[in-house]
Protein backbone atom coordinates (compact mmCIF):
# COMPACT_ATOMS: atom_id res chain seq x y z
CA UNK A 1 0.00 0.00 0.00
CA UNK A 2 2.80 2.46 0.68
CA UNK A 3 4.09 1.63 -2.73
CA UNK A 4 1.50 2.88 -4.14
CA UNK A 5 1.05 5.68 -2.62
CA UNK A 6 4.28 6.69 -3.13
CA UNK A 7 3.93 6.61 -6.73
CA UNK A 8 0.43 8.78 -6.49
CA UNK A 9 2.28 11.21 -4.48
CA UNK A 10 5.32 11.18 -6.82
CA UNK A 11 2.95 11.46 -9.72
CA UNK A 12 1.35 14.52 -7.72
CA UNK A 13 4.71 16.43 -7.19
CA UNK A 14 5.76 16.09 -10.72
CA UNK A 15 2.12 17.65 -11.82
CA UNK A 16 2.41 20.60 -9.41
CA UNK A 17 5.81 21.30 -10.50
CA UNK A 18 4.69 21.67 -13.74
CA UNK A 19 1.77 23.80 -13.38
CA UNK A 20 4.03 26.11 -11.04
CA UNK A 21 6.91 26.12 -13.14
CA UNK A 22 4.82 27.13 -16.57
CA UNK A 23 4.30 30.85 -15.21
CA UNK A 24 7.86 31.20 -14.58
CA UNK A 25 9.11 29.29 -17.55
CA UNK A 26 12.35 31.25 -19.63
CA UNK A 27 12.41 33.72 -16.68
CA UNK A 28 15.33 36.02 -16.87
CA UNK A 29 16.32 38.43 -19.62
CA UNK A 30 18.27 37.69 -23.15
CA UNK A 31 21.39 40.46 -23.01
CA UNK A 32 22.90 41.88 -25.72
CA UNK A 33 26.17 40.92 -24.76
CA UNK A 34 26.79 44.33 -25.42
CA UNK A 35 27.67 46.43 -22.22
CA UNK A 36 26.30 49.44 -22.91
CA UNK A 37 23.37 48.04 -24.10
CA UNK A 38 22.55 45.52 -21.55
CA UNK A 39 23.73 48.06 -18.39
CA UNK A 40 20.84 50.12 -19.27
CA UNK A 41 17.99 47.24 -19.76
CA UNK A 42 16.26 46.71 -16.20
CA UNK A 43 17.80 43.13 -15.77
CA UNK A 44 21.09 43.30 -18.31
CA UNK A 45 18.86 42.65 -21.31
CA UNK A 46 15.84 42.22 -22.98
CA UNK A 47 13.24 40.16 -20.76
CA UNK A 48 11.44 37.28 -21.13
CA UNK A 49 7.96 36.44 -20.98
CA UNK A 50 7.57 39.87 -22.64
CA UNK A 51 6.34 41.95 -25.45
CA UNK A 52 9.03 43.96 -27.02
CA UNK A 53 8.14 46.49 -30.10
CA UNK A 54 10.89 47.44 -33.01
CA UNK A 55 10.16 49.78 -35.99
CA UNK A 56 11.87 51.68 -38.94
CA UNK A 57 13.13 55.01 -38.46
CA UNK A 58 11.08 56.29 -41.49
CA UNK A 59 8.55 55.22 -43.50
CA UNK A 60 10.27 53.60 -46.01
CA UNK A 61 11.19 49.85 -46.71
CA UNK A 62 14.98 50.11 -45.69
CA UNK A 63 14.58 51.06 -42.73
CA UNK A 64 11.71 48.84 -41.71
CA UNK A 65 13.53 45.69 -43.07
CA UNK A 66 16.29 46.73 -40.54
CA UNK A 67 13.70 46.40 -37.65
CA UNK A 68 12.86 42.80 -39.35
CA UNK A 69 16.20 41.84 -39.22
CA UNK A 70 17.23 43.15 -35.68
CA UNK A 71 14.42 41.21 -34.49
CA UNK A 72 15.34 38.50 -35.99
CA UNK A 73 18.77 38.20 -34.85
CA UNK A 74 17.48 38.71 -31.54
CA UNK A 75 14.91 35.56 -32.06
CA UNK A 76 17.95 33.73 -33.75
CA UNK A 77 19.68 33.92 -29.96
CA UNK A 78 16.95 32.36 -28.36
CA UNK A 79 16.24 28.06 -27.63
CA UNK A 80 13.02 26.59 -29.47
CA UNK A 81 11.01 27.27 -33.15
CA UNK A 82 10.65 30.88 -33.67
CA UNK A 83 6.65 31.12 -34.66
CA UNK A 84 6.58 34.77 -37.57
CA UNK A 85 3.09 35.80 -38.04
CA UNK A 86 2.85 38.00 -41.23
CA UNK A 87 0.51 39.22 -43.94
CA UNK A 88 2.97 39.87 -46.63
CA UNK A 89 5.49 37.29 -47.87
CA UNK A 90 8.27 39.34 -48.36
CA UNK A 91 10.61 37.99 -46.10
CA UNK A 92 14.28 37.87 -47.66
CA UNK A 93 15.38 34.04 -46.23
CA UNK A 94 18.85 35.04 -47.16
CA UNK A 95 18.52 38.10 -45.38
CA UNK A 96 17.09 36.07 -42.39
CA UNK A 97 20.27 33.63 -42.10
CA UNK A 98 22.67 36.85 -42.41
CA UNK A 99 21.23 37.64 -39.64
CA UNK A 100 21.17 34.45 -37.59
CA UNK A 101 18.07 33.11 -38.06
CA UNK A 102 17.89 30.03 -39.75
CA UNK A 103 14.55 29.66 -41.97
CA UNK A 104 14.36 26.32 -40.84
CA UNK A 105 13.79 27.08 -37.51
CA UNK A 106 11.26 29.60 -38.60
CA UNK A 107 7.13 28.57 -38.53
CA UNK A 108 5.60 31.74 -40.83
CA UNK A 109 2.00 31.92 -40.23
CA UNK A 110 0.37 34.10 -43.16
CA UNK A 111 -3.13 35.51 -42.72
CA UNK A 112 -5.18 37.93 -45.00
CA UNK A 113 -6.02 40.37 -42.11
CA UNK A 114 -3.87 42.45 -39.53
CA UNK A 115 -5.86 41.55 -36.97
CA UNK A 116 -5.13 37.40 -37.67
CA UNK A 117 -1.91 38.55 -37.05
CA UNK A 118 -2.20 39.54 -33.14
CA UNK A 119 -4.60 36.34 -32.86
CA UNK A 120 -1.92 34.32 -34.41
CA UNK A 121 0.73 35.79 -32.10
CA UNK A 122 -1.15 35.17 -28.90
CA UNK A 123 -2.04 31.48 -29.94
CA UNK A 124 1.69 30.92 -30.44
CA UNK A 125 2.64 32.24 -27.21
CA UNK A 126 0.09 30.44 -25.63
CA UNK A 127 1.79 27.35 -26.45
CA UNK A 128 4.56 28.03 -24.52
CA UNK A 129 7.43 26.30 -26.23
CA UNK A 130 8.72 28.51 -28.72
CA UNK A 131 11.87 30.32 -28.08
CA UNK A 132 10.08 33.85 -29.98
CA UNK A 133 7.09 34.89 -31.46
CA UNK A 134 7.15 37.59 -34.10
CA UNK A 135 4.44 39.52 -35.45
CA UNK A 136 4.71 42.22 -38.42
CA UNK A 137 1.76 44.48 -38.09
CA UNK A 138 1.26 48.51 -38.85
CA UNK A 139 -1.10 49.12 -35.51
CA UNK A 140 -0.53 47.99 -32.56
CA UNK A 141 -3.37 48.96 -30.06
CA UNK A 142 -3.32 49.47 -26.38
CA UNK A 143 -5.38 46.74 -26.11
CA UNK A 144 -4.19 43.95 -28.54
CA UNK A 145 -0.89 44.91 -26.49
CA UNK A 146 -1.98 43.98 -23.36
CA UNK A 147 -3.40 40.67 -24.33
CA UNK A 148 0.20 39.82 -25.63
CA UNK A 149 2.10 41.24 -22.92
CA UNK A 150 -0.08 39.46 -20.27
CA UNK A 151 0.23 35.60 -22.13
CA UNK A 152 4.15 36.47 -22.39
CA UNK A 153 4.07 36.82 -19.62
CA UNK A 154 1.88 33.67 -18.27
CA UNK A 155 4.20 31.32 -20.78
CA UNK A 156 7.49 33.14 -20.40
CA UNK A 157 7.66 33.54 -24.26
CA UNK A 158 9.45 36.27 -25.45
CA UNK A 159 7.06 38.52 -27.94
CA UNK A 160 7.92 40.63 -30.59
CA UNK A 161 5.89 43.24 -32.75
CA UNK A 162 7.74 44.92 -35.72
CA UNK A 163 5.77 47.61 -37.14
CA UNK A 164 5.99 47.48 -40.39
CA UNK A 165 4.20 50.23 -43.04
CA UNK A 166 3.69 51.38 -46.52
CA UNK A 167 3.32 54.97 -46.16
CA UNK A 168 3.99 57.69 -43.91
CA UNK A 169 0.23 58.28 -42.24
CA UNK A 170 0.64 54.70 -40.94
CA UNK A 171 4.00 55.63 -39.32
CA UNK A 172 2.45 57.95 -37.23
CA UNK A 173 0.43 55.47 -35.69
CA UNK A 174 3.78 54.25 -33.74
CA UNK A 175 3.99 57.56 -31.33
CA UNK A 176 0.93 55.88 -29.78
CA UNK A 177 0.66 54.22 -26.06
CA UNK A 178 1.01 50.54 -25.80
CA UNK A 179 2.06 47.98 -23.16
CA UNK A 180 5.10 47.06 -24.80
CA UNK A 181 8.17 46.44 -22.12
CA UNK A 182 10.66 47.97 -24.69
CA UNK A 183 10.04 49.85 -27.78
CA UNK A 184 13.20 50.56 -30.61
CA UNK A 185 13.46 52.35 -33.56
CA UNK A 186 16.35 51.17 -35.89
CA UNK A 187 17.47 53.35 -39.04
CA UNK A 188 19.83 52.30 -41.64
CA UNK A 189 23.07 54.09 -41.46
CA UNK A 190 26.53 54.33 -44.02
CA UNK A 191 28.47 50.52 -43.71
CA UNK A 192 31.85 50.24 -41.75
CA UNK A 193 34.86 51.11 -43.68
CA UNK A 194 36.79 48.20 -45.15
CA UNK A 195 40.81 48.36 -44.82
CA UNK A 196 40.11 47.51 -48.63
CA UNK A 197 37.81 48.37 -51.37
CA UNK A 198 34.36 46.07 -50.47
CA UNK A 199 30.78 46.06 -48.83
CA UNK A 200 31.40 46.46 -44.85
CA UNK A 201 29.60 45.34 -42.17
CA UNK A 202 25.43 47.34 -42.09
CA UNK A 203 25.69 50.03 -39.63
CA UNK A 204 21.99 51.14 -37.81
CA UNK A 205 21.55 53.74 -35.59
CA UNK A 206 19.40 52.44 -32.92
CA UNK A 207 16.81 53.77 -30.58
CA UNK A 208 15.49 52.53 -27.24
CA UNK A 209 12.25 54.92 -27.59
CA UNK A 210 11.08 53.25 -24.11
CA UNK A 211 11.51 50.84 -21.52
CA UNK A 212 9.96 50.10 -18.45
CA UNK A 213 11.80 50.71 -15.36
CA UNK A 214 14.82 52.29 -17.76
CA UNK A 215 16.17 54.83 -19.74
CA UNK A 216 15.84 55.72 -22.88
CA UNK A 217 19.31 55.75 -25.27
CA UNK A 218 20.58 55.92 -28.90
CA UNK A 219 23.07 53.57 -30.23
CA UNK A 220 25.21 53.32 -33.54
CA UNK A 221 25.86 49.58 -33.65
CA UNK A 222 27.14 47.23 -36.40
CA UNK A 223 23.92 45.21 -37.87
CA UNK A 224 23.35 41.70 -36.51
CA UNK A 225 26.38 39.13 -37.38
CA UNK A 226 25.65 35.37 -38.82
CA UNK A 227 24.78 34.90 -34.90
CA UNK A 228 22.48 37.48 -34.16
CA UNK A 229 24.45 39.77 -32.38
CA UNK A 230 25.02 43.28 -32.57
CA UNK A 231 28.25 45.77 -31.61
CA UNK A 232 28.95 49.18 -30.48
CA UNK A 233 29.66 50.62 -34.24
CA UNK A 234 32.88 53.57 -34.17
CA UNK A 235 33.37 53.18 -37.93
CA UNK A 236 32.90 55.72 -40.85
CA UNK A 237 29.90 58.07 -41.18
CA UNK A 238 30.16 60.25 -38.20
CA UNK A 239 28.75 63.22 -40.32
CA UNK A 240 25.96 61.03 -41.55
CA UNK A 241 25.34 60.08 -37.98
CA UNK A 242 24.78 63.29 -36.69
CA UNK A 243 22.71 64.20 -38.89
CA UNK A 244 20.46 61.30 -38.54
CA UNK A 245 19.95 62.25 -34.94
CA UNK A 246 19.37 65.59 -35.68
CA UNK A 247 16.96 63.82 -37.92
CA UNK A 248 15.08 61.97 -35.21
CA UNK A 249 15.42 64.19 -32.23
CA UNK A 250 13.63 66.78 -34.47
Amino acid sequence: MSAVRDLVLADLRERISSIEGEGAKKTGCLPFGVEEIDAILPGGGLAHGALHEFAGGGSGTVDGAAAALFAAGIAARTKGPIVWCLTRPDLFFPALAQAGLHPRRVIFVESDKEEDVAANMEEALSYGGCGAVVGEMVRLPMVVSRRLQLVAERTGTIALAVRRWRRQTEANDFGQPTASTTRWRVSVLPSEELPVPGVGRPRWFLELMRSRAGECKEFCVGACDGKGRIHISTGAGHGQDQTRRSHHSG
